[in-house]
């Protein structure tokens, strides 16, 4: 059960599997996971393993730690469901579904063919002067200061402008979409979880109700006018339709950005190469995307199968981190080495049939805040003194990014 702690795995989990996995749900640690933890865990763990903490609300999981058994697994809708992979409806007693992120087929392939046209290239290309406007203002307010806290002074509002701009809100929300979003994703108190989550459901209802009344150009009355095989959205259909593009549109986007502005903040010979060099921006974001994936999503087995030597029983929770799939020495020659100039196909979107809908945005809002900051930021570095700590868990997150310039 959700939240309640389990101090053995059940009997098919063999002994020798059961591990401790120190990527704790809601954890804080003061080094850089990616630096030893990551290449610890590829150096001694099994390709499969047992956590009995692993799970939002600190419960039971398999970890899957390759590329390949990974793939495996993203292909095989029959035997691993995304229904309810996060708590987040549960833990307010209701019954949608983050869509199309949490379903499965045949429904996942209309959700799919649904939404796809929102985020198509094409319209992404609509966005580039918001987003480009929205960074260089950020960068504005801080360029003569000499110094920022890369985090909450870039990362996290930078992307929820972008939302607040899809969705047709008022970016006088920023600050508050921001709580919600660390009470959502940043805790293990499931308390918390839930508080957020309400907070947001009601908000994102009131909403889809004004959109009903009073339909405009944006994703929510794109949710409540089109219809989809013949008829429109229920209303659970149009809360975990706009609940997905909420958590979607906007952490995962601040942690992969908050990866690359320390990566380079720590390696300054790529961050010259770059200055040097700034057509070589989309490549290297490729790179250290690759590096540094951040996201842990799970599957529910729904029929016993085996993978990797290991079976799996109905109602195993397995989680997919991408964090550990981005080093698996097995599938990338120096697996733990950033090459910016290196091409490698990764898992950090996602695989198959569940290939993240939203890539195309996250990469173009990516590209364009390291162009501008660069453009408009002298070389800057960790300021002296500071130690970056990191949230672990669902998505592994620097808490803070202090940088300093000169």
């Amino acid at each position: 059960m959700l939240g309640v702690q389990v101090t053995e795995a059940p009997p098919h989990v063999p002994a020798d599997l059961v591990r401790d996995y120190p990527i704790k749900m809601g954890g804080l640690v003061e080094e850089n996971p990616f630096d030893r933890m990551i290449p610890e865990i590829h150096r001694t763990m099994p390709p499969i393993f047992y956590a009995l903490d692993a799970y939002p609300g600190g419960t039971p999981a398999w970890i899957v730690r390759r590329v390949k058994d990974l793939q495996a697994i993203y292909y095989d809708t029959e035997s691993f469901s995304n229904k309810d992979f996060a708590p987040f409806a549960l833990l307010v007693g209701e019954s949608w579904s983050s869509l199309p992120a949490e379903t499965d087929p045949p429904m996942h392939g209309l959700y799919r063919k649904w939404v796809n046209p929102l985020f198509s290239p094409k319209e992404m290309n609509k966005l580039d002067r918001k987003i480009r406007d929205y960074a260089r203002d950020y960068c504005t307010a801080i360029k003569a200061r000499g110094s920022c806290e890369f985090m909450g002074e870039f990362a996290f509002e930078f992307p929820i402008k972008v939302f607040l701009e899809l969705m047709g809100l008022p970016q006088e929300m920023t600050a508050e979409f921001l709580e919600w979003e660390m009470g959502l994703l940043h805790t293990n108190d499931l308390a918390v979880i839930a508080a957020s989550t309400r907070k947001v459901v009601d908000y994102l209802r009131g909403e889809i109700a004004d959109r009903k009344a009073n339909p405009r150009d944006d994703l929510i009355s794109y949710g409540v006018t089109m219809p989809i095989d013949g008829r429109p959205l229920t209303d659970d259909e149009l809360v975990g339709f706009t609940f997905n593009l909420f958590i979607g549109g906007m952490d995962t986007v601040s942690t992969n950005m908050a990866w690359q502005f320390r990566h380079l903040a720590t390696h300054p010979e790529d961050q010259a190469m770059l200055r040097a060099k700034p057509a070589m921006i989309p490549d290297a974001i490729e790179e250290m995307m690759r590096a540094y994936p951040a996201v842990t999503t799970f599957r529910t087995c729904s029929r016993e199968v085996t993978i990797g030597g290991v079976t799996f029983h109905p109602g195993d929770k397995i989680a997919m981190p991408t964090s550990l799939a981005g080093r698996d020495p097995e599938e990338y020659p120096d697996a733990d080495k950033v090459i910016l100039g290196r091409k490698s196909r990764y898992l950090s979107f996602g695989y198959g049939p569940h290939l993240c809908v939203g890539m195309h945005l996250a990469r173009r809002e990516m590209r364009i805040a390291l162009e501008e900051f660069l453009a408009a930021i002298p070389p800057f570095r960790i300021q002296d003194g500071c130690t970056v700590k990191t949230h672990t868990g669902g998505i592994l997150q620097p808490e803070t990014l202090p940088l300093a310039w000169d």
